[in-house]
């Protein structure tokens, strides 16, 4: 049902300024290997489909369906919408811990129905104040071997391993949000992530992909290996219909047992942070415990962005955010909608976004604090969105990354937390805006939105895929604001990826007017939605409409469902 292409090499993207390629040229070599390349050997007749959910009450709308149905018992217990936020983070840091978790960093932006007010809390990661840039230095060996086009640092130290590091925000994301608006105790909330890390990690082909990819450099360090692999190699699942295969996480478990009574601020200045720091300077890393005291989350004005007399809720600065503004200021002017999206429309998407990315790379980095532009959109990410909305009308939208697919691949041995690579997100070239340096922020790619209709419809939308996310957010809020589309429509509804330089892809589902006129304008190219490696973002999102509640997700993502409480 779902494609496992998993095999297939991801291209780099292309620098959004190159020249456009010559078709002639480019067909050639594409059609001559057309039959060889793993996803043309898929069935072309296959129909996915996964309805919204509709409900008065809450829903959950994640890349993982327990962590959903984790949030939404939150909900049916009486919670507000932040408490299914972090009892739903805490429960991923479980179940997807390649994407995400309490050694990431993250945004959510958040509506409250009462004040019928819209807000940010950016709980993003930045470089450690102890951190030496001399510890970085450039081998001279061209590019470097991972995701980002900077040149390579000897031993690969900024991408992965203790070197790699930067100061996790997620707990204290999690701690200022429940701190404003939480109905339920904190240790209510994680109490049920440490009874999924006592069950372990289950095993099934997903998760026996996702490990794959990683393998390599997870074998580098002990407590990875251990946590990760069987004999060194990617855990398989059973053929047996009774039998199981489950990684244990004691150490998790443990982690989170003592994380939910010590509370949130035990992670940064108590034996946690004692644990996390020592571990990480005991393996060559320059995370400190006054590193990890520092680091608090902020409040912040979302960006407001008008858009067909209704708004767009952005998160600002060293986001995408900014990035959707100008996308969203083109496509206001150069898109007419009427009835559903057509070859027109689909061509407006595809200028509007490039513009935008041109744009965003004219400069890059934190030099004074408040730059919103970054080169990570040559990076295929892993991050994990969901969703939430209650029956208060409370919704909030949510984005958390380790950066990489299990982030630096270093699992700290006493806590059993897979830590972040958020390194990587800086240029290790001296004398550039995005330049690495201590107490220095990350970039991020992340674009979380809440949208209000003209009609006074709002939905919560945001996606994982690196530089994919903001092409899939920026359509899907057109889906609805422009052409009136409700979830399982929109969710449907096939999408088109601008972010790799000139090349446009667009869903092979695409109606052929729509394929034509794009292959008329762009260096066009055709791909089936599959799970692995991803051509397009995998949303989740929410809408509220008067009482009415809806959730949907990223219908190939094979672990994703909206849940609704009760």
């Amino acid at each position: 049902m779902f494609s496992l292409a998993a095999m297939c090499h991801c291209p780099r993207a292309s620098p959004i300024a190159e020249p456009r390629r010559r078709r002639s040229e480019a067909k050639t070599t594409d059609r001559k290997h057309q039959d060889d390349i793993m996803p043309q050997q898929f069935s072309l007749n296959q129909a996915v489909r996964k309805p919204a959910v509709t409900s008065k009450g809450g829903i959950v709308a994640s890349q993982s369906r327990r962590a959903a149905e984790v949030g939404a018992e939150v909900l049916a217990a009486g919670g507000d919408c932040v408490d299914a936020i972090v009892a739903t983070t805490f429960a991923l840091n479980v179940l997807e811990p390649w994407n995400s978790g309490i050694g990431g960093g993250g945004a959510m932006v958040l509506y409250r129905a009462k004040e019928n007010r819209t807000e940010v809390i950016d709980y993003g990661m930045c470089a450690p104040q102890s951190l030496r840039t001399a510890d970085y230095p450039l081998s001279g060996e061209g590019a470097a071997s991972d995701l980002f086009p900077w040149p390579r640092v000897k031993d690969d130290r900024n991408i992965h391993g203790p070197g790699s590091i930067a100061v996790p925000g997620v707990v204290a994301g999690m701690e200022e949000a429940h701190r404003r608006y939480a109905k339920m105790p904190w240790k209510d909330l994680v109490a049920p992530a440490a009874v999924l890390a006592g069950e372990g990690l289950l095993i099934d082909w997903w998760t026996t992909l996702t490990i794959a990819g990683s393998a390599a450099d997870l074998r580098r360090y002990p407590a990875s290996a251990a946590a990760f692999l069987k004999d060194g190699l990617p855990p398989s699942a059973p053929w047996g219909i009774k039998s199981e295969t489950r990684l244990p996480q004691d150490t998790l478990k443990a982690t989170l047992s003592r994380l939910a009574e010590a509370g949130p601020r035990d992670f940064y200045q108590g034996d946690l942070a004692k644990s996390i720091a020592s571990d990480i300077k005991a393996d060559g890393g320059s995370l400190s415990v006054e590193d990890l005291a520092a680091f608090r989350a902020h409040l912040r004005a979302p960006l407001a962005i008008p858009y067909r007399e209704g708004k767009v809720y952005a998160t600002p600065e060293l986001t995408a955010g900014p990035t959707m503004a100008h996308a969203l200021r083109l496509l206001q002017q150069g898109l007419t909608p009427a009835g559903a999206p057509d070859g027109a429309a689909y061509v407006e998407y595809a200028l509007a976004l490039q513009a935008a990315f041109r744009e965003r790379l004219k400069d890059m980095g934190d030099a004074d604090g408040r730059r919103s532009l970054g080169a990570e959109y040559l990076a295929p990410a892993c991050t994990t969105h969901f969703s939430v909305v209650d029956r208060h009308g409370n919704i909030a939208a949510v984005t958390q990354t380790l950066l990489s697919s299990f982030g630096s691949k270093y699992v700290t041995p006493h806590t059993g937390i897979p830590m972040n690579n958020g390194i990587m997100w800086f240029d290790p070239t001296p004398g550039t805006t995005n330049s690495l340096a201590p107490g220095k922020r990350c970039l991020c790619n992340y674009t979380p939105v809440i949208a209000e209709t003209k009609h006074g419809k709002r939905l919560a939308v945001g996606a994982s895929g690196g530089r994919r996310i903001l092409p899939s957010v920026m359509q899907l809020v057109s889906f609805a604001m422009d052409f009136g589309m409700d979830l399982d429509a929109a969710i449907h509804q096939p999408r088109i990826d601008a972010s790799e330089g000139a090349i446009v892809i667009g869903d092979a589902r695409l109606p052929a007017e729509v394929r034509k006129a794009l292959a008329a304008r762009f260096d066009f190219e055709e791909s089936r939605v599959q799970a692995l490696p991803q051509k397009f973002a995998c949303p989740s999102v929410v809408m509220r409409e008067g009482e009415v509640n809806s959730g949907a997700v990223e219908i190939f993502q094979p672990w994703a469902d909206a849940v609704a409480e009760g």
